[in-house]
């Protein structure tokens, strides 16, 4: 996961684009150096979010997706655009030739920490991947996303969701833990799997002693707070720390 710093616009930036981009670059490799398959270039420090994104923010995050496509071009990349920027992302994802975005609200409203999401948001999302000729571009899922209240569909399951998800034309789901970098639930995890032929990936809380065991459930491991150093998602790429995860990864592949 590569947290771009605060981007123009919103509340915390402090850094020109060009070191924007330069540092996104330089955790890129770091990553790709440690042994990652895959990278998601993602606006996380432009807190608190927003859902409803100015031009400025899609312009920046399709020059940082760039830099990154340039510099690797043989990495699988995502893109996320938080809050609710499904369009934004699918948008810099096809021109930045990514492989897939990562979207939040597929299915079923939910109330985050940024505002109500009253409007699942697949049926808009879906065509407009068409419309723009981005079909090549995978839609992956989260259910039940953390940072957020799922009392209005507390009668819905993990198992009911991925099952919206694969209906509505979703490519993957991600189960995550209530907060970025707290642990995601193996039963989840078991949950989606049992309701599903789609891809499950894990999106929160993946550390080393963790790798074996979610990779026993869960297609691919998100990982973007055990990988920063001192564990928190808003310091830089720690590379000990990233190439941990990777042996890890072997360790339970030998």
């Amino acid at each position: 996961m590569i947290h771009v710093a605060a981007l123009p616009g919103s509340p915390r930036a402090k850094r020109t684009l060009a070191d924007t981009e330069r540092a996104a670059v330089a955790e890129a490799f770091i990553l790709a150096k440690a042994g990652f398959d895959a990278l998601i270039v993602e606006n996380m420090h432009d807190a608190p979010y927003v859902n409803a994104h100015d031009p400025e923010t899609t312009a920046c995050m399709t020059r940082v997706a760039l830099a990154v496509r340039a510099a690797l071009p043989r990495m699988i990349l995502g893109i996320q655009v938080l809050s609710l920027g499904h369009n934004e992302a699918l948008a810099v994802a096809l021109a930045a030739d990514a492989a897939f975005i990562r979207v939040e609200n597929f299915v079923f409203a939910h109330v985050a920490d940024e505002g109500l999401m009253p409007t699942a948001v697949a049926g808009e999302l879906l065509r407009y991947r068409r419309r723009i000729g981005a079909e090549r571009v995978l839609v992956m899922c989260d259910v039940k996303k953390k940072h957020a209240s799922h009392a209005i569909t507390g009668d819905v399951s993990i198992a009911d969701a991925c099952r919206a998800v694969e209906f509505f034309g979703g490519d993957g789901v991600i189960v995550t833990g209530a907060h970025t970098g707290d642990a995601t639930n193996v039963d989840d995890l078991d949950e989606a799997r049992t309701a599903t032929t789609l891809p499950v990936w894990v999106g929160s809380g993946v550390t080393p002693p963790q790798v074996g065991p979610l990779l026993e459930r869960a297609d691919a491991l998100i990982v973007g707070s055990s990988i920063k150093r001192g564990g928190k998602w808003s310091n830089p790429v720690d590379p000990p720390r990233a190439k941990a995860v990777c042996v890890a990864r072997g360790r339970r592949r030998g």
